[in-house]
């Protein structure tokens, strides 16, 4: 399956609630919000109306993303072994050109957060720290044609 899309269980869970909101309880709303509006005559000039029908194009695109999520959903089992890297793993390395540690969770493309060091497995850091151990060396490639290395120095 090219389109794989590793995730847990858990996230699987979390998307399909998500989606099961969308579509159950927001859908109607929307719709409820769209009637209202056209019940106020010209739809030309009715802001409401364009509020509503662009709610409407946003939830359709979030459930046409989940549904596609999900359908492409490789789920795998959460492993609480520490001795290697592997999906929802928390790794502290010494980047060597920059020469500082920072900690990254290693999660599924659903729960990635930058900001929060949360780094999918499909990521160009996140695909060479799976599978490798504390004292292993790694080399990421980037996008742009460079790279650099980063020592493993812990794993959660």
């Amino acid at each position: 399956m090219s389109d794989a899309i590793v995730m847990t269980q858990k996230n699987f869970d979390d998307l399909k609630n998500e989606l099961d909101y969308l579509v159950k309880i927001k859908r109607p709303e929307i719709i409820e919000r769209i009637s209202e509006a056209r019940s106020h005559g010209d739809l030309s000039e009715n802001a409401e109306y364009d509020a509503a029908r662009e709610e409407q194009r946003t939830n359709e695109g979030k459930i046409a993303e989940l549904e596609y999520k999900l359908k492409n959903a490789d789920i795998r089992a959460e492993v609480t072994d520490t001795s290697y890297v592997h999906l929802d793993s928390k790794v502290t390395v010494y980047d060597c050109e920059m020469d500082e540690k920072t900690t990254y969770t290693v999660t599924s493309v659903t729960d990635v957060d930058v900001m929060n060091n949360k780094i999918s497995v499909e990521s160009p850091v996140g695909s060479v720290l799976l599978h490798k151990k504390v004292g292993d060396t790694v080399t990421v490639h980037c996008p742009d044609g460079s790279e650099y290395q980063m020592k493993i120095l812990n794993i959660e």
